[in-house]
């Protein structure tokens, strides 16, 4: 294992396909033992026996769906059955919906929030003392290029993103002079089920600028072990980040009312 003293559990979130599974594999090649957790078993497994048939580590698959209150803690009851510490946190859990926010349905808005924000919170609020306690390991939280723009035809989306980054800064910040790492992934465009899911269908303009999970996953895993703040996988997707910077927050909600309106038509 490199870099590694003593073998380390990896706890990932919506481990099931996409970003989530290609982290597996990058964690287990480097001989973490690994908690794969999201809310279809089936797929679950099927990404368990991979990593198992590549590496010889320990995986262990806990179904839960994080978007229901008991989520969180359920899975962390599980993982204390199994008399499991985990090392390193990886929130990857979440999903987006496309549309106007006034014709959206409630229920579905809110799960958004529900596990793109309240579950990222509460398992890293359940999980970080013990961590504090060990010494070791660190919070690898996948947020989004969405996080600096307003989102127009993706409102509650982008502001959980948004929520993700500035938890993630903030609590890297507080844990500064610990050995902790606290780094966030702030992807873009990913060739995925994320869009299908979404309501997307096609990322419009930007497939050809989509990259695969394992690319952005591999980018985002030597981030983290290396101690970057955010790593933003794509230059395209670096030199959109930065323009945010210095646009007017009304001049890119109507950039990106434009690019989402695309994928409405």
């Amino acid at each position: 294992m490199s870099d590694l003293d003593v073998r380390e559990t990896v706890l990932i979130t919506g481990a099931s396909s996409g970003i989530g599974a290609a982290l597996a594999h990058c964690f287990a090649a480097d001989g973490a033992d690994l908690i794969l957790a999201a809310r279809r078993r089936i797929e679950l497994e099927q990404v368990a026996a991979g990593v198992r048939e590549a590496f010889d580590v320990r995986v262990e698959v806990i179904p839960v769906d994080l978007s229901k209150t008991e989520g969180p803690a359920e899975l962390c009851q599980a993982i204390a059955a199994m008399q499991l510490n985990v090392d390193v946190l990886v929130n990857n859990a979440g999903f987006g919906i496309l549309g106007q926010f006034a014709e959206s349905k409630r229920s579905l808005q809110m799960a958004m929030i529900a596990v793109n924000v309240a579950a990222l919170t509460e398992l890293t609020h359940r999980l970080l003392p013990d961590m504090l306690q060990r010494g070791r390991g660190g919070i690898l939280n996948v947020s989004s290029v969405a996080a600096f723009p307003p989102g127009p035809l993706m409102a509650v989306y982008y502001a959980s993103k948004a929520y993700v980054q500035s938890f993630s800064d903030a609590l890297r910040y507080e844990l500064r002079e610990t050995p902790l790492t606290v780094s966030s992934l702030a992807p873009g465009p990913v060739a995925s089920e994320f869009a299908s899911r979404s309501g997307i269908g096609s990322l419009g303009v930007f497939d050809r600028n989509s990259l695969p999970p394992e690319v952005v996953a591999a980018a985002g895993y030597r981030g983290f072990r290396r101690g970057k703040r955010n790593i933003t996988p794509g230059i395209f997707n670096r030199w959109g980040t930065l323009a945010t910077r210095w646009l007017p927050r009304m001049t890119s909600a109507k950039i990106v009312a434009k690019i989402q309106g695309r994928k409405l038509e």
